[in-house]
């Protein structure tokens, strides 16, 4: 039998002894792991996210070495705040509860808004105040025709018990955005003068406040969503022949929620220098590279900054750069709201087919006042609305009600539902304003013959305003919107005619344009607002163009608008109104025009 050396035998004594004196905390240790292991496995998912932990750290175990870092770090990053926190607390003055409470007295907060001026005060004194139904012919008041409700710095607010004894007017109202109105029971057309019968659509809106309530209490894409809801839905695609529409609760929100539903940073959105304020911020929303080009300039061949122009050296820029496959979208109007300009259709589509770019129009202004039926632009063009990719609109310009709408393919509408803001977080549309829509498009195709009426109108507003010098009319000959501008004086000159040439165009990246036509616009507005006042005064209720400008006196573009914009006078035309009726109300227009402004020229 071999002998065991001394040294190894007291070392492997040491190692019997170490081994018994660890084996109780071993036995511990293994038994705490045991018990978290079943702990963690009675928690619902934990085998989930277990099977997640190994195969992450079978296919890439880089990946587990980087997360067990960003643990640690948020693990530390919360010891050391909750340390600086102790350091800087025992910094701090300790205040008693006499010393908090003067503080906060002698503490003045700035206000919410600045304090307005006595300009600011005159222009709020003369807004018109309705004063009972609202209508074609209301009565208002303001304080050119009652000086009571004049406001100042120690009368700020119009007391609402004034507006009971104040002084009223009867006006014939070219203000509102009321384009149609059914006939009346009386079997006519217009509505006349003194009827006391309830506006179109009043009973069954109010039936369906007395059954549903006033609001929704919740998201369409919850428990928001009732059957009217998805009735007006099918009544819109029907009305446009389309496959499917959805719609929203608030008009503004429509267009800042479609476009960026649909365009991603990367994607490409080649837009008309003449749109709205609600699509260029649906636009910004979205975060898409956006290109322009002159306001209702598709192909034209001495510019280059036509439609055609600009997506053609989009694609050569493209196809230089190599850049990857993206969504392009071309946002544009039907009939333009600051304008009143019309789109041409066919030359739209035609371009967009081209050069294989999407389609988002707006018919706010369009459907419910164009082609015989009020079906718009596609109407009137006699273009299939399928061939639009996303039609969107306001209901609460045509349609006598609220929120807003986008009609095109049924898997267009469906990726909304779960993608677009303000459907999946806004408050679905009160059920009273839904079936007022659905009653007003039941009138567009009930009685088409409001849409020839309100042609006549337009016809015989024009016929009037077209002979004064110093009026410019901006609008389209079949627009209900009609702009009015001052006639910009052009300096005789004998230089010959130059021959159209190819011009540089404007900058594409840029929403102004390289040459823009310059105003006054604070001096403009001025002498609009008076017309307004004087228009007012002799029985016509009309209103300027309202713009989000600067603080500033000159009234730049700072803030909200991105570029300044031509200022006008918005007349909206109704079929409300006899032929006559618009003939007087064009003509007092006029009037209050020349006296004004020619008169100051």
């Amino acid at each position: 039998m071999a002998s065991i050396p001394y040294g190894h035998y007291v070392a492997g004594e040491a190692q019997s002894v170490t081994t018994q004196t660890l084996q109780p905390v071993l036995v511990l240790l293994s038994y705490g792991l045991s018990q978290a292991e079943k702990g963690f496995n009675a928690i619902p998912g934990s085998a989930v996210l277990l099977r997640y932990i190994r195969e992450s750290h079978r296919d890439d175990p880089g990946r587990t070495l980087l997360e067990i870092l960003l643990a640690l770090f948020a693990l530390w990053t919360v010891v050391q705040g909750r340390r600086r926190a102790e350091r800087e607390a025992k910094n701090f003055v300790k205040l008693s509860e006499q010393e908090v409470d003067d503080l906060v007295d002698d503490w003045m907060p700035e206000p919410l808004v600045p304090p307005l001026s006595s300009a600011a005060f005159s222009t709020l004194s003369k807004t018109p105040i309705i004063v009972g139904p609202a209508g074609p012919r209301p009565r208002v008041t303001n304080s050119l025709i009652d000086p009571n409700l004049a406001l100042s710095p120690t009368n700020p607010v119009v007391d609402p018990a004034l507006l009971l004894t104040a002084k009223t007017k009867e006006v014939i109202n070219l203000a509102s955005f009321n384009f149609t109105t059914p006939p009346s029971s009386a079997g006519t057309t217009n509505s006349p003068k003194n009827s006391t019968d309830p506006l179109p659509g009043t009973e069954t809106a109010i039936a369906t406040l007395r059954k549903y309530g006033l609001g929704s209490c919740g998201p369409p894409g919850f428990y928001g969503t009732i059957d009217v809801h998805l009735a007006l839905e099918k009544a819109i695609s029907s009305f446009l022949g389309t496959e499917s529409a959805i719609i929203y609760s608030q008009s503004f929100a429509t267009a800042s929620s479609v476009i960026p539903a649909f365009c991603k940073r990367g994607d490409i959105i080649v837009a008309d220098r003449g749109v709205n304020f609600v699509i260029q911020k649906g636009m910004q929303l979205s975060r898409s590279t956006i290109r322009w080009y002159d306001h209702n300039s598709l192909r034209a061949s001495n510019s280059t900054s036509t439609l055609a122009a600009v997506l053609e050296q989009l694609e050569k820029d493209l196809k230089r750069k190599k850049a990857p496959l993206t969504r392009k979208f071309i946002v544009t109007e039907g009939l333009f709201a600051d304008t009143g300009s019309l789109t041409d259709l066919p030359v739209l589509l035609s371009i967009a087919k081209k050069y294989k770019y999407r389609i988002i129009l707006d018919e706010s202004f369009s459907i419910g006042t164009l082609g015989r039926t009020g079906r718009g632009l596609t109407e009137l063009f006699n273009v299939p609305a399928t061939e639009v990719d996303m039609i969107i609109g306001s209901m609460g310009h045509t349609m006598g009600s609220a929120g807003g709408f986008c009609t095109g393919s049924t898997v267009m509408c469906e990726h909304q539902r779960i993608n677009s803001t303000s459907f999946v977080f806004s408050a679905a549309l009160p059920a009273l304003l839904a079936t007022a829509a659905n009653e007003t498009i039941d009138n567009f195709i009930r009685y088409p013959e409001m849409f020839t009426a309100l042609q006549e109108n337009i016809r015989a507003v024009r016929a009037v305003l077209g002979v004064v010098d110093s009026l410019e009319i901006l609008s389209h000959s079949i627009s209900p919107i009609v702009h009015l501008a001052i006639k910009q004086r052009s300096p005789p000159s004998l230089a010959p005619t130059e021959l159209p040439s190819l011009s540089k165009g404007s900058n594409a990246t840029s929403i102004l344009t390289r040459d823009p036509p310059s105003f006054d616009v604070a001096r403009e507005e001025a002498l609009l607002q008076d017309v307004v006042d004087e228009a007012l005064m002799q029985g016509v209720l009309i209103t300027r163009a309202k713009r989000l400008y600067g603080d500033n006196d000159e009234k730049q573009p700072l803030g909200q608008e991105w570029h300044a914009i031509r200022p006008t006078i918005r007349l909206a035309i109704t079929s409300a109104l006899s032929k006559k009726e618009c003939e007087k109300a064009a003509t007092v227009v006029k009037n209050a025009w020349i006296k004004v402004i020619a008169k100051r020229r």
